[in-house]
């Protein structure tokens, strides 16, 4: 026994260590991306430069978009390692190491450690899983915690302790303030996907009920409905969740509650900042994104006979909150990649209660799954093998007329140094993919597996690394080092035609800097003013703006000046 724990302590530091050295090194190696990881590494820059840490802020002024828990934590990090890139993207690496920790042991639980390990190989060796862990956006926390709580769900009604009624309601409260916390991460999204979540789980015995004639004994399915345990999760989910609302509406910022609330239905009902798409939107960015994982997945989209009555409980739960997630944001209207993150968690575990069965030789590997991790590790290969030729042939591609938006255009220009060897990255993936599908003809399941994993992981932080710093070069490098330029300058800096966060952050901006454009394009300033445009739109500037000097212009960019 005492053999047995040493080695899952063992696991847990060596999960540890892995998780640390892929996630934190280099993370802050290139600048943070607008609009969302520069927007909430502003909101905390401002509470540290302002000294209030109970209001949001975005240059200066209420923001009722987002709560501030995540925002909180960047605050801790910048304070520990400065006001940098770095600091912004720590606590969801923090959050990676955490959440790998949490599934080992939810999975050595319910089934056992190998069962655990394979669970996090499979989460870590995925596309985006592993690129959200090094991010500065609020989504991996928010994540983790509607899992966890989620998790707690389940232990109220765990078919295996029978809990007793102080577990019960220790339980339900533990998930409750999981709850709350979510919704002091990223809003009341959290209690309706957990609302959905724990209705669908009910659903069965509420029918049941329906159905039920007086002289029928009542039934005892999984999931009973006992008001005590929803009363006290939502009690415990509303004080938490609500405790800073609550403090914005003492404090006389009930307006900024209420904009918040119109913000979160306006989500729902509109697509945000451009951002919609088809309702299979989220359908195609979890079956790709989530390569290799979400092709085992597929081969327990149901639960299967053979397991326990807690795997079964399990995999039940984590087959709604896929579904609920999946569904909920195919019909929210505005559609971002990282909307259904959360389905990472039960994704991936499908895909480790797949691989279990194959090394249990319970489940037979399909044709059509070597079949389409072969295509998919194509498709990564092609990908990051194309990518660099459109610094060889950019003068070909655009004078072939096929890209017809002129920044985009002038963005090509950029002059980027690929080293020319990373189609080597893609040639490596796909090669260990062909090896997989080979050793697993040769009934040697466990090492094709160990080497897919093993191979997506090293391919996904080798593309990490090389690619962002690149590709920053042609999208905002120009204007964020024109930003950071005029950081200890007296100035006045000002971007017009496009929305973009990285003003406030990279000039550093500070609360006395309160001009209004007009003056600062007519009036008699008394600090030199600068104005960045993209280049389409200072075509239709120039008439307005007549009296400013081009300073210059960059891949996209036309930087101009008003002196004193």
């Amino acid at each position: 026994m005492k053999s047995q724990i040493l080695k899952g302590y063992t696991l847990q530091i060596i999960i540890v260590i892995v998780a640390s050295l892929l996630f934190i090194p280099f993370v802050g190696g290139v600048h943070l991306f607008d609009w969302d990881e520069i927007n909430f590494a502003e909101c905390a820059r401002e509470m540290i430069v302002t000294n209030d840490f109970i209001s949001v802020q975005i240059d200066f002024k209420p923001f009722w978009e987002k709560p501030p828990l995540f925002i909180w934590m960047q605050v801790l990090s910048m304070k520990t390692f400065g006001i940098n890139e770095f600091a912004a993207r720590f606590p969801d690496a923090i959050c990676g190491v955490v959440s790998l920790l949490v599934i080992f042991s939810i999975g050595k639980r319910i089934y056992n450690q190998r069962f655990g390990m394979w669970w996090v190989i499979a989460y870590i060796g995925s596309v985006l899983p592993h690129l959200y862990f090094r991010s500065g956006i609020i989504d991996p926390w928010f994540n983790l915690l509607i899992f966890v709580a989620v998790w707690f769900f389940m232990q109220v009604h765990n078919v295996n302790n029978q809990p007793t009624y102080k577990q019960r309601y220790l339980y339900a409260a533990l998930s409750g303030v999981f709850t709350g916390l979510a919704i002091l991460t990223k809003g009341p999204t959290a209690l309706l996907i957990l609302g959905l979540v724990f209705a669908i789980a009910y659903l069965p015995y509420m029918l049941r009920l329906v159905k039920l004639k007086k002289s029928d004994p009542k039934p005892e399915p999984i999931y009973k409905l006992r008001f005590n345990d929803i009363l006290i999760f939502l009690l415990f989910a509303v004080v938490v969740g609500g405790s800073w609302f609550a403090i914005q509406i003492l404090t006389g910022h009930g307006n900024m509650v209420w904009k918040f609330i119109m913000y979160q239905i306006r989500l729902f009902t509109i697509p945000d900042a451009g951002h919609g798409g088809h309702w299979s939107y989220h359908f195609i960015v979890l079956l790709v994104g989530v390569f290799p994982a979400s092709l085992f997945a597929l081969l327990r989209l149901k639960r299967q006979k053979g397991q326990t009555q807690e795997q079964h409980q399990f995999h039940g739960l984590m087959l709604i909150l896929f579904w609920v997630v999946l569904v909920l944001f195919s019909i929210v209207k505005t559609k971002i990649v990282h909307y259904s993150s959360l389905c990472y968690f039960p994704i991936t575990f499908m895909a480790a209660v797949a691989i279990n069965d194959l090394l249990n030789k319970t489940l037979r590997w399909p044709k059509w799954l070597s079949f389409l991790l072969i295509v998919f590790a194509s498709l990564f290969a092609m990908v990051v093998t194309l990518l660099p030729l459109v610094e060889r042939f950019k003068g070909s591609i655009i004078n072939s007329g096929l890209i017809k938006d002129d920044f985009a255009i002038a963005n090509l220009q950029a002059n980027v140094n690929w080293t020319g060897l990373e189609w080597i990255i893609g040639l490596m993936l796909l090669c260990a993919v062909i090896l997989t599908v080979i050793l697993v003809n040769r009934q040697m399941v466990g090492n094709g597996l160990k080497l897919l994993f093993g191979s997506t992981t090293l391919f996904v932080a080798l593309v990490i690394i090389i690619f962002p710093y690149r590709i920053e070069q042609y999208s905002q490098r120009a204007v964020i080092d024109f930003y950071k330029s005029k950081a200890t300058e007296k100035c006045y800096v000002l971007n017009s035609g496009y929305f973009s966060y990285a003003p406030l952050f990279y000039r550093k901006k500070m609360p006395d800097d309160k001009a209004r454009p007009m003056w600062l394009l007519t009036g008699k300033i008394d600090r030199p003013f600068y104005l960045v445009l993209k280049e389409p739109e200072y075509n239709k500037w120039k008439h307005i703006v007549p009296a400013m000097t081009v300073l210059y212009k960059k891949n996209g960019f036309v930087f101009l000046a008003r002196y004193p």
